[in-house]
């Protein structure tokens, strides 16, 4: 029963983490209707940029982490301006291949400058695991928590009351009507690319902290993606919602591999299989929402 709450609380913390990343994806494709497969990449950029800063410029992390932010906010801003605006009016399937060509282009470049091999993050607090419950809980873990639930509030509080969110909800909804009452899409487009990079640069800063940085990084952008799915592309409360089922789900699975099982890989297979399931139940995401299309 101890093993059984352990994996249950690291469940829920890592799914807030998948919750965060997963809103990045339903960001992007709330305003452009865009599905962008270089996520992961976005997390590994970011990890590789924080552990340049901290390791060879020697900078503590407290002030390397915001250094990262903002540089990930500004590659987001010229990722968009440069490669993706110049798309916008071509067919989306144009527009995902564009994503894909940069996730092989990022993963390239990241190799070449930073090698193959894992490094690890200098350390960055006195202790590396905290008691919570009585359990041991890696000390970063309680961090990307909290951040992740600050992320979470933001994103609520600057879709429903600021202006800039409101307008990025009136792009989603309408890029015409949105255009015609002075709103300028291409500026809500390059929002939406910058908060989705800053935003994963968070998640990829915390699982290189713990398991070290690797080109292997991006690929937690396809573990996300159940998530996404699973949730509904267009709705951030789902992202959430299926980022904590899968960071559950995960670890449930574990448990119940290492106990009875034996199968050896029900950890990175359950919830694909439960994503197939849901699917098949509602195609939408359990809050998608539903695009009903007369002939």
């Amino acid at each position: 029963m101890t093993l059984l709450f352990q994996l249950l609380v690291n469940g829920l913390i890592v799914g807030a983490l998948y919750g965060v990343v997963a809103m990045s994806f339903v960001l992007i494709y709330k305003a452009s209707r865009i599905v962008n497969f270089a996520q992961g990449e976005f997390l590994l950029i970011g990890a590789w940029t924080c552990w340049w800063l901290l390791t060879h410029w020697q900078l503590p992390f407290w002030i390397g982490f915001p250094i990262t932010l903002a540089f990930m906010l500004a590659f987001g801003v010229i990722l968009q301006i440069v490669v993706l605006r110049p798309m916008i009016g071509e067919p989306i399937i144009s527009v995902i291949m564009v994503t894909i060509g940069l996730s092989i282009v990022f993963q390239a470049a990241m190799k070449w400058m930073f090698g193959v091999f894992a490094k690890p993050f200098p350390p960055i607090f006195a202790s590396p695991t905290m008691n919570l419950f009585g359990l041991e809980v890696q000390t970063v873990y309680v961090m990307s928590l909290l951040i992740s639930i600050l992320i979470m509030a933001g994103f609520g509080w600057f879709f429903k009351y600021s202006r800039t969110g409101l307008a990025m909800r009136a792009t989603a909804f309408d890029q015409q009507v949105a255009q015609s009452l002075g709103i300028s899409v291409r500026h809500m487009f390059a929002m939406s690319w910058a908060i989705s990079a800053m935003v994963s640069a968070v998640a990829g800063v915390t699982v290189g902290v713990v398991n070290g940085v690797s080109s292997a990084l991006s690929f937690f952008g396809i573990k996300v993606f159940p998530a996404v799915i699973l949730g509904g592309l267009d709705s951030v409360i789902g992202a959430v919602v299926g980022g904590l089922i899968v960071g559950v789900l995960e670890n449930m699975a574990h448990y119940l591999d290492s106990q009875w099982l034996n199968w050896g890989n029900m950890y990175e297979i359950a919830p694909f299989y439960v994503l197939i399931a849901i699917l098949m139940i509602k195609p939408y995401g359990l809050f998608g929402t539903k695009d009903i299309e007369r002939v």
